[in-house]
């Protein structure tokens, strides 16, 4: 018998195992905009855990971006990944199965300005007894497209051999460094 091990994609695998905690989520509340707002403690753990992954996967970007790269602050990931992918806020991540349509990092137009989601899951982290309604399912899904967006830029040259695919988010658009700075989107829906 000849058994090949494959190549390890270790932040993919963590991706899909917190995909499925949501497509759990997904069978107890209705992922519509009736529900956005819906928050919980399952919802809190979940933000919490995928913005966590946010932090590792944006640090080893900028790092494979510039290996001299410092950056460990949600400010600075977004002064070296948008110096790189300047069009990171048009980034596009769908959930076709309940129409739902995602711009994760639409807030890093503007200078030194985090994502909702991130404020959100600071608030919910360090200041439960006062935002914890701010663990919302919509703060979880952006967080969730955000995390896809990078990962698909931190395995850009390795993008094609992400398997299993994901079973609820497509990144419908999204960026991939062509070298010298230039950045074109790619459709891979």
């Amino acid at each position: 018998m000849i058994v090949k091990e494959p190549f390890i994609f270790p932040h993919w695998n963590y991706f899909l195992c917190l995909e499925d905690d949501v497509i759990r989520l997904s069978r107890w509340v209705e992922f519509s905009q009736r529900n956005l707002d819906c928050y919980s403690i399952e919802i809190a753990r979940l933000l919490m855990s995928v913005s966590a992954e946010v932090d590792v996967v944006a640090r080893l970007l900028c790092k494979n971006l510039n290996p001299a790269s410092k950056a460990d602050t949600i400010g600075k990931y977004q002064q070296e990944i948008s110096a790189s992918f300047p069009t990171i806020p048009k980034a596009l991540a769908s959930i076709p199965r309940h129409g739902i349509e995602l711009y994760p990092w639409s807030e890093w137009v503007a200078a030194r300005t985090p994502p909702k989601w991130w404020s959100a899951t600071n608030k919910v982290k360090h200041h439960r007894e006062s935002h914890f309604h701010q663990a919302t399912l919509e703060n979880l899904l952006d967080a969730m497209g955000g995390l896809l967006v990078l990962l698909t830029l931190y395995y850009r040259k390795e993008v094609h051999r992400l398997m299993p695919l994901s079973q609820l988010f497509i990144p419908k658009a999204f960026l991939i460094n062509m070298g010298d700075n230039h950045v074109r989107f790619i459709d891979r829906a």
